[in-house]
């Protein structure tokens, strides 16, 4: 099969290196389309660029448009020997845009790419020129799927001991069996997923000793603040939702209204919070927006880009 990433973009997948939240040099692996001002796609946990397969010819007739694998996930660097922390993602992400362009970017994020690109444009306003989030999860009251549930459980070191055996890549046939039959319950239009797709979601899980170790800690980093959230605890979900009123950039709500894992009454809500946001409500759209509603998103994507005179 056609490497997705020298497909997608002109140059192939490259790669930079970043100081990562921890201090130690990681590698990040990106991809680049398109000439004019920068707009960069961020994926959701679990996730890597390919989400974004089927809006980046579009936009990218328009804009420079980079995608990034987060470390830890797709074909960035799996660091094992390090924990992370809570906001790691946010001093990561913002290090990745500086090192790429030098100017005020519009930020796509889906899912928990969308809960730090909130972050970032509360933290780093001058770096974020418009803003666009799908399905956020900036009001969770559990982690949405029982297979995040068990992984969010499991010791670190067992995961990683399964890892190392590759297991995943023994079993190849059957991990890709049962991603494709979850991955079709967040889509409105399971019909959709075409085996090509069901190849390249799974790819870093089969192929990159680290990648489900990675996924589990950050789903265990995402139950502690949930936890934290709903007792009052200091976590970073509360410190977001407690300043959204300093987001001053134009900002594009988008949410699936058939969204299972977080209700589209969560995107009212951010909606009647954020000073300078529209919303948009997706019909016959679950929470993987950026597959289910492709066409939709793209177009409402240029339109508020045109509508706030982004070009």
């Amino acid at each position: 099969m056609k490497d997705w990433w020298q497909a997608t973009f002109p140059q192939g997948r490259q790669s930079l290196i970043i100081t990562d939240a921890n201090g130690y040099p990681v590698q990040i692996a990106y991809g680049e389309k398109g000439t004019g001002k920068p707009l960069f796609l961020f994926h959701g946990i679990g996730s890597w660029s390919y989400n974004w397969r089927n809006s980046i010819k579009l936009l990218s007739q328009y804009f420079r448009v980079i995608c990034f694998d987060a470390k830890g996930y797709g074909f960035s660097e799996k660091p094992l020997s390090r924990r992370e922390q809570s906001g790691h993602q946010l001093i990561e992400s913002e290090r990745i845009i500086r090192a790429l362009c030098d100017e005020p970017a519009v930020l796509v994020a889906e899912s928990l790419g969308a809960l730090t690109a909130l972050a970032l444009a509360q933290e780093h306003p001058q770096m974020i020129a418009r803003l666009v989030v799908v399905n956020v999860p900036i009001f969770p009251q559990r982690l949405p799927h029982w297979g995040m549930w068990l992984l969010s459980q499991m010791p670190l070191e067992i995961i990683q001991t399964i890892d190392s055996l590759r297991l995943a890549h023994l079993f190849a046939p059957l991990v890709r069996e049962i991603m494709a039959v979850e991955r079709r319950r967040v889509l409105f239009d399971p019909s959709m997923l075409t085996q090509e797709d069901v190849y390249w979601i799974t790819y870093p899980f089969i192929e990159f000793p680290g990648t489900l170790t990675k996924v589990a800690e950050e789903l265990q980093i995402a139950t502690r603040e949930i936890e934290h959230l709903q007792v009052n605890k200091p976590n970073l979900i509360s410190k977001i939702q407690n300043n959204l009123y300093a987001i001053k950039c134009p900002t594009l709500i988008l949410w699936g209204e058939q969204d299972s894992w977080f209700p589209a009454k969560d995107g009212e809500k951010l909606y009647q919070l954020l000073p300078n946001a529209k919303l948009k409500i997706l019909p016959n759209c679950s929470h993987d927006a950026s597959s289910d509603a492709c066409e939709v998103i793209n177009t409402a994507i240029l339109e508020f880009l045109k509508d706030t005179n982004f070009f």
